[in-house]
């Protein structure tokens, strides 16, 4: 445990302080495993991948059926066909293939993976807690002013909310340098990959609740 866990300043929309919340130490307040968080984020990576790449070796290059010339007494060297692999517009030699990059950790693994990402957060400041809160309309500029109240409107942040809220991903969808995601569902790259996190107030008992699910 990180015996120096500190309570996290809640904020209203408007900017202004509100209540010091303490996070839960079983989450926030681990020992992070750098390891295990680079095997997540590594196969993470590796699932998104399509694996669709493709080379054209010599047996699936049209043509190159008849032999170019005869084998002696032209000095030069010998050749089978138009297609060897040492000709323009030959096949390819150990091209890529379709393949599958899917892997994946055991359900323990993954969950310190995100306990980890979530104490690496908090271990370098970079957790903040807003007060829930609803959008009037789907409008970017709602969403927009409450980060810029919060002076993250420069800050690469992902928005943790308690379950999908269809307004919200609407209005936030414009914005590059916000990412919306629910509570249990974020991954540990969706953690690492930004500069602020923020946490609706509601979706920290859920973010508990996730680890309580082993």
């Amino acid at each position: 445990m990180i015996a120096d866990m500190k309570n996290v300043q809640a904020y209203t929309v408007s900017g202004s302080k509100s209540e010091e919340i303490q996070l839960d130490e079983q989450i926030f307040g681990i020992e992070p495993n750098a390891h295990v968080v680079y095997q997540s984020v590594r196969i993470h990576l590796g699932n998104r991948r399509q694996g669709t790449s493709k080379a054209k070796e010599r047996s699936e290059v049209r043509g190159g059926g008849r032999k170019p010339w005869r084998q002696k007494g032209r000095g030069t060297a010998r050749a089978g066909s138009t297609r060897s692999p040492l000709w323009v517009g030959g096949g390819t030699i150990f091209g890529p293939r379709p393949r599958d990059h899917r892997k994946r950790l055991p359900q323990k693994m993954r969950q310190l993976a995100r306990k980890s990402a979530f104490a690496m957060k908090a271990q370098d400041e970079q957790v903040m807690v807003i007060e829930d809160f609803k959008l009037k309309e789907a409008k970017t500029r709602e969403i927009s002013a409450i980060l810029k109240a919060l002076a993250l409107d420069n800050t690469k942040t992902l928005l943790l909310v308690p379950e999908y809220d269809r307004d919200l991903w609407m209005a936030g969808r414009n914005i590059p340098t916000l990412h919306i995601c629910e509570a249990s569902k974020a991954s540990t790259y969706d953690l690492l990959n930004n500069q602020m996190l923020l946490i609706q107030k509601s979706a920290l008992p859920v973010i508990e609740e996730t680890f309580t699910k082993i």
